[in-house]
């Protein structure tokens, strides 16, 4: 005959597991939040840049990031520029970037004018001059530049640095923070340049993330229950062998 000793009740254990459950899925509840709150902000991109051009002063903030714009900016087509390294598309080329004077206000803003190939080495003149070039644009914010790219070379950047770009066009009055991709030519004459707007760079993998959160906080209480049994659940013992030994004695 066998009988089961039950054991103490773990607290410790149960406590620890019910912290470290409670703690993975509040994570997975922040990631489920999170990927709700990426999908409004994707929608709200595509649904801004679909909104028709405005004059730019009307929308000029970060709340209104991808907007599209209309701006003159004196002087653009001949503007000094810096170079941007990057690849679209496959291609490996630059952007070039200038500077260009907010209307009514003691600002800069930059202007992403487009992209040119690496096969192409001529570039724009740079002559001073004050004549407004219209452009259509997308208001952006700049990113953060990469602690692992290289440092600029003269005005070759390796990284969207907007204030070492600003310092590096010469920029002396207070450089703002949304910049402009040009949509539209700053040289329509010269076909290498291609204004672009790249593509937001949103990823919204939060749903993965919710899951293995989810997934951990499973495991947790898998794990607790099967302790939980071996602990309640003492190793069998056998009735018949302990009488038997009380008797030989």
């Amino acid at each position: 005959m066998t009988t089961e000793t039950p054991g103490r009740f773990p607290w410790g254990l149960t406590i620890v597991c019910a912290l470290a459950f409670a703690l993975l899925c509040s994570l997975g509840i922040w990631q489920v939040q999170r990927m709700q709150w990426k999908g409004d902000l994707i929608a709200d991109a595509e649904a801004a840049a679909t909104h028709p051009p405005v004059p730019v002063m009307q929308v000029y903030r970060p709340d209104q990031e991808f907007r599209s714009v209309m701006i003159d900016c004196p002087g653009l087509a001949t503007a000094p520029f810096v170079e941007m390294r990057t690849v679209e598309n496959g291609q490996v080329g630059v952007r070039l970037i200038s500077a260009c004077a907010l209307p009514s206000k003691p600002f800069v803003t930059l202007v992403d004018r487009g992209f040119v190939s690496e096969t192409v080495s001529a570039r724009p003149p740079v002559t001073p001059s004050t004549e407004p070039v219209r452009i259509i644009g997308q208001l952006r914010m700049p990113p953060e530049p990469s602690s692992f790219a290289p440092p600029p070379e003269g005005n070759v950047f390796y990284a969207r640095d907007h204030l070492a770009m600003g310092r590096a066009l010469g920029v002396k009055k207070w450089l703002a923070s949304p910049m402009i991709y040009a949509t539209t030519s700053s040289n329509p004459e010269w076909l290498a340049l291609r204004p672009s707007a790249p593509p937001a760079a949103f990823s919204n993998n939060h749903l993965g993330y919710a899951l293995t959160w989810f997934g951990l906080a499973l495991a947790v209480l898998g794990f607790y229950i099967v302790l939980l049994r071996r602990t309640l659940l003492k190793q069998p013992r056998s009735a018949s062998g302990a009488t038997g030994k009380e008797e030989d004695s």
